[in-house]
């Protein structure tokens, strides 16, 4: 009876562990730049990847406009209608997960970090093909959305 509860609770824990594989779904890069020149290369960038600013939120603007000061702190939500398309005929869930987040953040020393997680990884719980195509199509995107960002002079 002892080892069939011990087995029953390794079970538990093992399946409520987050998978090994989440680190890797999320990136997180840190610029040299400054926050305000990352920012607004991010949002060029997002222009010149043929992507839309769906969203953006920018907490440091709505702080200001209660009279406080904040560190930068924006999430940019990019996605395009093309891609939406396809993504809601195949599984009409998935378009809960657009459009996917790009968050910025200033380090103390006024640089900037941007995270986000990759599409696949986002679009994972939906095992439709073409989901996973249209998540195939979208990692390039913004890899190179915020590779481009986080090498702003």
């Amino acid at each position: 009876m002892f080892i069939r509860v011990l087995l029953v609770l390794a079970l538990a824990v093992w399946g409520s562990s987050p998978p090994a594989a989440a680190a890797e779904e999320t990136v997180t890069r840190v610029s040299r730049a400054p926050f305000s020149r990352v920012a607004e290369a991010l949002e060029q960038s997002i222009a010149e990847q043929k992507m839309a600013l769906v969203c953006h939120a920018n907490a440091q603007r709505g702080a200001a406009g209660r009279g406080v000061t904040i560190p930068g702190n924006q999430v940019m939500m990019v996605f395009r209608n093309d891609f939406a398309v396809r993504l809601l005929a195949a599984d009409p869930r998935a378009g809960f997960e657009a459009p996917i987040r790009i968050y910025l953040y200033e380090n103390p020393n006024g640089t900037a970090t941007v995270t986000y997680r990759t599409p696949s990884a986002v679009l994972a719980p939906y095992p439709h093909p073409t989901v996973r195509v249209v998540a195939a199509e979208l990692d390039p995107i913004f890899k190179a959305i915020v590779d481009r960002a986080v090498a702003a002079p």
